[in-house]
């Protein structure tokens, strides 16, 4: 029973670690252009300050666990960085210097706690100009014979930047305190050469002093472009001339050493007077002989330190392993000097040895340009060329001297974007290189006057994966790619319309990013709404013009354009819109027509002021009673201006207790204020009649009375019910004719069987359905005896109760006439005054009877029609 249990118990436990298989975090491979990711192939300025935040590493973890980011280096090596545990941010904790190191190995790792994976990544550090060049060769002291041609070359001046790019570039220049010196300089070459025209003379000047500048090209260093050189003194000797200069027997000298040599020093057979060397047994070495009469000497250069010379001998020998010669063919200048008994140096001979060496598979590519190895390639050209096309100011050629397998590699293209892809990026042995432009609209100069990018050579099927790098600088001219922009789209401005002519309105601004010329703007307006208005062309402000009057009463908006162009024409559009404040420049004014009013008891009376001023609140208006007689029995609506009886108010009686006056009219001193700043008013006397409502009932009549003040709402109300039957009427006489249109059509059965149709009276029947006939129903339907709730909207008439009504208004226009015989004095109509009811005329209306010819006709023609359906079915 145990055994059982334990094997149980085992078998439980080996089943819930495989239900629990946890996977291993991850990094994101965001690719060397991305600020994120596993840091591979990230590119750093060395001018990148400490303590800069130059990365984020990111990563993540399949079932979602919280990850943790370290960081390593190799064994020894000094720690460049430093990454947040958490965040993964990378800190730069070291100061970076390309020339010592240009390229940092490390080691990077995600964990969740349970797995850790780590991944070894290159950070390329890129080059800023903070080197000075350095003089290889000086100080130094040269001798000169003093019969030097003129023209002739005396030295050599090298000075090396490490910098690459224009940084890397050095120019050379002399500064002599000589009046007039002697001797010039190349400034590319540092060739140093006597004037032409002059020449050395041993017994006026046995020596001369020359301070040579070297200076770089200058380059990015913090931001800001700096030029960076140095100085080194030549002491020229002149040296007295001889009759016979030394003389090389046996030239020319070669030799040759195989890469599986030894360092050796090679002796010579000192009887022979001829440069020798022996079999290629291994590295044995040559010896130069020289005649001389008192006393002989070697020096060399071209030798890179690899190789050395015995200057009492001749003999040159290899100062290291063959494997770590890295050319193929080296020119040793060797010069012999004769020297006098004094230790003077006096004639020289220089010849060229030639020393090959027999390579072996160990070489990485090189780049060579049109003058041979080169590692910087620079090139100028416009912005934006053709997507395509391929960089033809560069001449790179890549090769590897190995062999078979040895021999491929890969080219790789690294820098900003994808603005360029190299081709080809497999090669064996040797290609032309070629620069495609993938992205032309970010070689842009506006953003960029320099791009630097890094050639990449790396072997393919090598174990030491031997490889090169390449700088391409490409420094970008500029063209005019861009049209003047707005800050904004659109402009909105306030103006007071008192302001005088010539008033600054806004300012706007545009800016062309091209350089020169080309970036200058020039300023425009146009538009309906520019006529007031001006611009100076150079800074973009906006004036009225000197004889422009604003009035914000008269137009308070206007829009126009403003353009902005460059000297090529190329422009943009932002639009103005300006707004004329309105100012409180208006009094209150009364309608003339509302002073003298008619007030039913129970109804309001409404008094009107207009201010004209454009906008609130300088046009709206508070009413106020500041005096009436008798006093304090109105009331007034502040914002309406209609004045009211107080609620006590209820009757004629009670207006006549409270006055002995006979006549009823009453007067009431108003105040119409408007709310500016500062308030204007004015005031008014309204004389009110009061009198008794009639009792008058039915719509019609009150909306009669209440358009007594506005007959602009009882035109607009007439011609909205002609317009109603006109079109009714159209509509009802188009489906007559399309009825009459079918049943007139002849069918084979109505050319046998015809009805006869009864006779018909003489009246004009033709169109039943006439424009008169449905005017004369509308007319008696609306016929109605309307009311008179509120009669007070209309009431510019003085009338009191005891006082006769006015002859009444004219009735407002109706439809068209009846047909001739409906008698139109049937129905007639009173319109009485504010003080009185409307009252109907009611007589028999015979045209309602059963005898009306109109409904005699129409059921006349209603059976005609259902005849002839009947009949056109049945056939």
């Amino acid at each position: 029973f145990l055994c059982t249990s334990l094997v149980f118990l085992s078998h439980l436990l080996s089943h819930h670690h495989i239900s629990q298989t946890d996977y291993a975090p991850y990094f994101y491979d965001n690719g060397p252009n991305s600020n994120n990711g596993n840091m591979a192939l990230l590119n750093l300025s060395e001018d990148t300050p400490k303590g800069t935040q130059i990365y984020v590493l990111n990563g993540t973890d399949p079932e979602g666990q919280p990850v943790k980011y370290g960081m390593t280096f190799e064994p020894g090596s000094k720690e460049y960085f430093r990454v947040h545990p958490k965040s993964g941010a990378v800190t730069l904790i070291e100061e970076l210097d390309r020339e010592a190191q240009d390229e940092i190995e490390v080691f990077v790792s995600i964990s969740d706690g349970l797995n850790k994976v780590t991944e070894k990544v290159s950070v390329f550090v890129m080059d800023a100009n903070d080197e000075r060049p350095q003089f290889q060769n000086m100080p130094s002291i040269v001798d000169v014979p003093e019969n030097t041609t003129s023209g002739n070359s005396i030295y050599k001046v090298q000075a090396v930047d490490r910098d690459t790019g224009s940084g890397g570039s050095v120019t050379y220049f002399l500064q002599s305190s000589e009046p007039s010196t002697k001797f010039a300089i190349d400034h590319h070459s540092g060739v140093l050469r006597i004037k032409p025209g002059e020449t050395l003379d041993y017994e006026k000047s046995r020596t001369h002093f020359i301070t040579v500048v070297a200076k770089d090209g200058g380059g990015i260093y913090k931001g800001k472009h700096q030029v960076m050189s140095s100085s080194a003194t030549l002491t020229i000797n002149v040296i007295d001339t001889q009759d016979t200069p030394p003389v090389f027997v046996g030239t020319p000298y070669f030799g040759y050493v195989y890469e599986v040599s030894s360092p050796v020093s090679i002796h010579h057979n000192t009887t022979s007077m001829h440069l020798f060397c022996t079999s290629f047994d291994g590295w044995k070495g040559i010896s130069i002989p020289h005649h001389w009469s008192k006393c002989s000497q070697y020096i060399y250069s071209g030798a890179d330190g690899v190789f050395a010379i015995n200057k009492t001998s001749g003999c040159i020998i290899l100062k290291v392993y063959p494997a770590d010669l890295r050319r193929e063919v080296y020119n040793i200048k060797v010069k012999a000097l004769e020297v006098s008994p004094e230790a003077k140096r006096l004639d020289f001979a220089v010849t060229t040895v030639t020393i090959r060496v027999v390579d072996l598979n160990n070489h990485p590519p090189t780049f060579f340009g049109e003058n041979g190895p080169q590692n910087v390639f620079e090139l100028t050209m416009y912005e934006h060329p053709p997507e395509g096309e391929f960089l033809r100011g560069l001449k790179i050629t890549v090769n590897d001297s190995d062999q078979g397998s040895n021999a491929k590699f890969h080219l790789r293209l690294v820098g900003p974007g994808r603005m360029l892809r190299v081709v080809p990026q497999t090669v064996l042995n040797e290609a032309q290189v070629t620069v495609l432009v993938e992205d032309s609209a970010a070689m842009d100069f506006e953003k960029s006057q320099f791009l630097t990018f890094k050639l990449l050579a790396v072997e393919i099927d090598t174990p030491e994966r031997f490889s090169a790098t390449a700088d391409i600088i490409i420094h970008l001219l500029d063209t005019n790619d861009n049209a003047p922009k707005f800050s904004s789209d659109f402009y909105i401005t306030w103006i007071p319309e008192n302001s005088p002519g010539g008033s600054s309105v806004v300012s706007v601004t545009a800016t062309d990013p091209d350089s020169g010329l080309w970036g200058v703007v020039k300023y425009s307006i146009y538009g309906s709404g520019a006529d007031l208005f001006l611009i100076q062309p150079d800074s973009g402000i906006i004036y009225t013009q000197p004889w422009a009057s604003l009035d914000a009463e008269v137009k308070s908006k206007y829009n126009f354009y403003v353009k902005a162009e460059d000297t090529d024409g190329k422009y943009s559009l932002a639009e103005v819109f300006v707004t004329i404040m309105d100012l409180n420049d208006h009094s209150p004014a009364f309608n003339e027509n509302s002073l003298e009013k008619t007030m039913v008891i129970g109804a309001p009376v409404k008094i009107e002021a207009i201010d004209e001023d454009a906008e609130e609140p300088n046009n709206v208006i508070e009413y106020s009673i500041m005096k009436s007689d008798p006093d304090d029995i109105f009331n007034i609506d502040a914002d309406t201006g209609e004045i009211k009886l107080k609620p006590y108010i209820k009757s004629m009686d009670i207006v006549q207790n409270i006055t002995n006056h006979k006549d009823c009219t009453w007067s009431v001193v108003v105040q119409a204020k408007d709310r500016g700043s500062p308030s204007f008013s004015t005031t008014t006397v309204v004389k009110i009649d009061i009198t008794e409502a009639t009792q008058l009932k039915g719509p019609l009549t009150s909306f009669l009375m209440k358009s007594r003040e506005n007959p602009l709402q009882l035109l607009g109300l007439i011609s909205g019910v002609i317009i109603i039957m006109v079109l009714v009427t159209v509509f009802i006489s188009t489906i007559i004719y399309m009825r009459n249109v079918k049943s007139n059509k002849i069918l084979p059965s109505r050319r046998i069987i015809k009805r006869k149709r009864k006779p018909r009276r003489q009246d004009d029947f033709q169109q039943p359905f006439r424009e008169e006939h449905y005017g004369g129903k509308f007319r008696n339907e609306d016929l109605e005896s309307p009311s008179a709730d509120n009669i007070n909207f209309n009431n510019n008439v003085k009338v009191c109760s005891h006082r006769v009504p006015p002859s009444p208004p004219n009735v407002p226009v109706m439809p068209p006439p009846l047909p001739t015989h409906y008698r139109h004095g049937e129905r007639g109509w009173t319109v009485p005054t504010v003080s009185a009811s409307v009252a109907s005329k009611t007589k028999k209306r015979s045209h309602r009877g059963k005898d009306n010819p109109v409904n005699t006709a129409l059921v006349s023609e209603l059976k005609l029609r259902l005849e002839q359906k009947n009949m056109a079915n049945r056939y």
